[in-house]
């Protein structure tokens, strides 16, 4: 098993399948941090654009600085392709945060770049959700429909 050249998901062709579907070239770009992600996003149904994985997140405490990572080719890919929105769908952590706000920078002169919200799981309890979900929560609102 190999990676998908465009985006680097796992594929065991030159390109993935969801890289393989015209249908999916909307202009959405959705930036995880490994396959693993990707296939979570995938059981949502939810989104219908493209990816591209990283490979991982900056951690210099790990020594993971942004040469580790598929951050290049993704900015290089934003600039080539016709990408509208990109967005950050990296885990809640001080590396997921320090990765989005990195690539953010990278990206803001070539297209609009967002973030998932994050916030309370479905079910979950408000008196059992720590100080940094419930401000999350809070950040990530919208209008009721």
């Amino acid at each position: 098993m190999g990676q998908c050249q465009r985006c680097f998901h796992l594929s065991a062709e030159p390109l993935c399948e969801i890289c393989r579907n015209e249908e999916r070239r909307n202009g959405q770009l959705c930036v995880v941090a490994d396959s693993r992600d990707l296939l979570a996003m995938e059981r949502s149904r939810e989104f219908h654009g493209t990816y591209h994985v990283l490979g991982g997140l900056i951690s210099p405490m790990d020594g993971i600085g942004p040469e580790l990572l598929q951050i290049q080719p993704l900015v290089a890919r934003v600039d080539r392709e016709e990408i509208s929105e990109v967005i950050l769908a990296l885990t809640p952590s001080v590396e997921g945060d320090t990765t989005s706000l990195y690539l953010a920078r990278l990206l803001r002169p070539f297209t609009v770049v967002s973030r998932i919200a994050y916030g309370l799981p479905v079910g979950g309890e408000l008196e059992y959700a720590d100080e940094v979900t419930l401000a999350r929560a809070f950040e990530g609102r919208r209008p009721v429909e």
